[in-house]
C-alpha cells in the first residue's frame, strides 16, 4: 500500500519496514573528516561548557 505525501517534496515514499535501521556511509574521505570535525567540536563544547558552569 503506498502513502500519499502531502508535504509537497514530491519525492518517493518509502515503506517504514525497509527504511528502518539506518546506517551511516562515509563514503568520501572529505564525508569523514566532516563527520568526525562534528564529533570532535561537540566534544570540545561540552568540555568548554562544563568547566565555564558555575559551580
Amino acid at each position: 500500500m503506498e502513502r500519499r505525501d502531502d508535504s509537497g517534496a514530491g519525492g518517493p515514499v518509502y515503506p517504514a519496514r525497509d527504511v528502518r535501521g539506518g546506517e551511516i556511509i562515509l563514503r568520501t574521505r572529505r564525508r569523514q573528516l566532516v563527520f568526525m570535525g562534528g564529533l570532535v567540536a561537540f566534544v570540545v563544547f561540552a568540555l568548554i561548557a562544563a568547566l565555564l558552569a558555575p559551580h
